[in-house]
């Protein structure tokens, strides 16, 4: 029989995995066994590569199911990372021991469908309540800590292990505390931790069967009661038979601080791997180098802080070290002293260090060689080519789409928005133009498994997110959700798929006889027709679509705005504007005299819905189509007395809408209201106050207060109307260079 070293430790502690690196030195195992999958033992191998930079994470999932997946994220200072490089690099069979996942993911999956058929009245009486001994198991530290008469077990865990060397005599204390603890609780049977602990004594026995003399295992401390005393290999064979099993496949993929934390949800998290980092890597001087880094951050975002705040800084922490009995300052008395003396007392300063420092932002690094998804692959070869590397704090990028190398990486975070991998998310851009985007970048672990969901619609973001669109596209109900991809699929240059979406656009715009569906999707297309060139992108058959609706509009709109209530009413006028504007946009004459022939069959129109009336009377009146004498006869006509009060005040309302400029700045306009206004009764002027007060609301604040001063003074204004020669031709010209820049056009003249 070999000799068996139980090293029980606490996941991602530097004092444990001090501790576990300097006995395997002194031990010199023949293997090393560590609680983790043993479908990851093949990727051991890739621990010592020189471009594998902790923090890192085997991730292992279902092929079929990528969502079904489980992390094991390890630091440098993480003891099992300590034990693993150890023996990779000294040759020593290194294998992971722990209750295979593929097992774990078939019990969970029978679980679940268990579940769905149990009541759930009973269900929910399960999970309402956490038996305490549970909670014990999954942090004794804490329990220890809070027997201690600490009120954090992280701290405690830092004063008895992270702060002193006790050499091998730490883990036959560890294993005590644990058999204690183990001890005191009562039993309670939990079949998958029962099924784990059997797992690993069965490759503690495999090790011995294979003639290992010195056999290391590391562990959780938890487990190692468990370990130490066997029971029979006939019980724990009896508990593992016909365990059911499910495909899985692993690899390596970075991993980021700040998901090593609890806050991020992870279970073995802990409060702060940056200052853990800190610990393993600066073994002498702790306190002094810690200030150091403190103060180097506050100078980097410009605030004075000298050599003296350091000093003292650090002289406080050990003094408050002192005070409390500790050997030397933990985080907690480093943090007191640093609110104290560097920060003023400013606690908002302090958050910035726990982010930066206590936390941190540090992301690891994965050998290019390790065997990943072709989709995954495909990703990482682009951000190597375009220079964006993943990050894990936000970083701010504005593209010129101008230039090629921006252009792609534009179309990248485009084609991996599609395939629901938010990396960027697009932000406003203060830059002129339609060829400048902004976006804000930051990357997260979780994405790995994403891409390898997506893996199944192709081997490149390319393809997949062509593939997406179109699967999307063949599910859509409406035509608002097609113009919704399209509207993805045209900035991630997608032709054959825009090709595709067009024809299904055209096909059920064909067939649908809502015009307000038509109108909703119109202006999304005309945005995409108008600025496709700066994407290099083909609009022609874009327009052919954007005019054939066009052309359905304006056969259909006339009779949809008849007999149509009020909200409907305010409804379709959102919409007029909106098609009004991408009409002028466009810049076609043939679709402005189409759209104005609309206008006039539906301003003269006695059917029409008055609100929709008078908003195509302002909009003719803008466009000059009506002389004076036409647009006094259209405008007595409407606000006739003979006329019911509410459909004058909605036809008017609709007529002013958004006009405040140009009352002000258009006389015979202003004449026009105003004379009318003073024709008005008393009491119809009071009937009209409310409908009017709710017209003028709509301006800004600056129209309404000119409005009334220009009422005021009897309708006149310090506004005068202009002429050409009242303009100076050779100073307008100096400006043309600058504002040609601006739209992004190059200057001729």
């Amino acid at each position: 029989m070999g000799n068996i070293h139980l090293l029980g430790i606490r996941h991602h502690g530097p004092g444990s995995a001090r501790n576990v690196k300097e006995y395997l030195e002194e031990v010199k195992p023949d293997i090393v066994l560590i609680e983790g999958p043993p479908e990851a033992n093949e990727l051991l191998k890739w621990s010592i590569d020189a471009a594998m930079k902790p923090p890192v994470a085997i991730l292992v999932y279902r092929p079929e199911n990528p969502q079904q997946a489980v992390f094991y994220p390890f630091a440098t200072f993480s003891p099992e990372w300590q034990a693993i490089t150890y023996a990779v690099k000294n040759n020593i069979h290194v294998r992971f021991i722990d209750m295979p996942l593929s097992h774990k993911f078939a019990l969970e999956e029978a679980k679940n469908e268990a579940s769905k058929l149990e009541n759930s009245a009973e269900t929910f009486e399960d999970e309402e309540i956490e038996a305490p001994e549970i909670a014990i198991r999954r942090d004794p530290i804490g329990y220890l800590a809070e027997a201690a008469g600490f009120s954090d077990g992280e701290r405690w865990w830092e004063h008895m292990f992270e702060q002193r060397q006790e050499g091998k005599e730490v883990f036959q204390a560890v294993a005590e505390a644990m058999q204690a603890l183990r001890d005191e609780l009562p039993e309670k049977d939990d079949r998958t931790e029962n099924i784990r602990e059997a797992f690993m004594r069965n490759g503690i026995r495999q090790a011995e069967l294979e003639m290992f003399q010195e056999i290391a295992v590391v562990c959780g401390a938890w487990h190692v009661p468990a370990l130490k005393n066997m029971p029979k290999l006939k019980d724990d064979n009896e508990l593992l038979k016909k365990l059911p099993k499910a495909k899985v496949e692993a690899t390596w993929i970075p991993w980021t601080y700040n998901r090593l934390t609890f806050q991020s949800g992870y279970g073995a998290g802990i409060h702060s791997p940056g200052w853990y980092h800190h610990l393993w890597h600066t073994p002498e001087d702790k306190a002094i180098k810690w200030m150091s880094r403190v103060a180097a951050l506050f100078r980097k975002k410009k605030m004075d802080t000298s050599v003296a705040h350091v000093v003292e800084a650090v002289r406080l922490a050990e003094a408050l070290a002192a005070m409390r009995g500790l050997a030397e300052p933990s985080l907690a008395e480093l943090n007191e002293a640093t609110l104290t003396v560097l920060c003023f007392g400013e606690s908002i300063l302090l958050t910035l260090v726990n982010e930066e420092l206590v936390v941190s932002d540090r992301i690891g690094e994965v050998p290019s060689e390790i065997p990943k998804p072709p989709l995954q692959l495909d990703l990482e070869k682009k951000q190597k080519s375009l220079r964006l590397p993943p990050e894990p704090s936000y970083k701010e990028y504005t593209f010129d789409l101008r230039k090629d190398s921006d252009l792609e990486r534009s179309i990248l975070l485009h084609r991996l928005a599609i395939l629901d991998i938010p990396w960027g998310h697009k932000t406003y851009s203060s830059s002129k133009g339609t060829f400048k985007e902004a976006w804000n970048l930051k990357w997260q672990p979780e994405f790995s498994i994403a891409l390898i969901e997506k893996g199944a619609l192709g081997n490149t973001v390319e393809e997949a997110a062509k593939n997406q669109v179109v699967l999307k596209a063949t599910e859509a109900a409406s035509l608002k959700e097609l113009s919704h991809l399209l509207g993805l699929a045209v900035p991630a240059e997608l032709p054959s798929a825009i090709e595709s979406l067009l024809q299904l656009l055209d096909n059920k715009a064909a067939a649908t006889g809502d015009v307000m569906e038509l109108m909703d999707v119109l202006s999304p297309l005309v945005s995409v027709s108008r600025y496709g060139n700066v994407r290099n992108t083909d609009a022609t058959l874009m327009l052919k679509i954007v005019n054939s609706l066009i052309a359905r509009i304006c056969i259909g709109l006339p009779s949809t705005c008849t007999l149509v209530d009020e909200n409907a009413a305010s409804q379709l006028l959102d919409s007029f504007v909106s098609l009004n504007e991408s009409i002028a946009l466009l810049q076609q004459p043939e679709q402005q005299e189409q759209w104005q022939n609309t206008l006039k069959a539906i301003a003269f129109s006695d059917a029409t819905v008055p609100l929709l009336g008078g908003y195509s009377t302002r909009i003719l009146n803008d466009a000059h189509i009506f002389t004076s004498e036409e647009m006094i006869v259209s405008f007595g006509k409407a606000l006739s007395p003979q006329n019911e009060p509410a459909k004058i005040a909605s036809w008017l309302e609709g007529f002013l809408k958004g006009s405040g400029t140009i009352l002000l700045l258009d006389e015979d306009l202003w004449s026009l209201i105003n004379q009318w206004f003073a024709s008005l009764e008393d009491d119809t002027f009071v009937e009209f106050l409310p409908v009017m007060r709710r017209t003028f609301a709509q301006f800004t604040p600056a129209e309404r207060r000119k409005l009334g001063e220009k009422a005021k003074g009897g309708g006149s204004t310090s506004t005068q109307k202009l002429s050409l020669s009242d303009f100076d031709f050779e100073r307008a010209a100096k400006g043309l260079r600058v504002i040609a820049q601006l739209i992004g056009l190059k200057q001729t003249v």
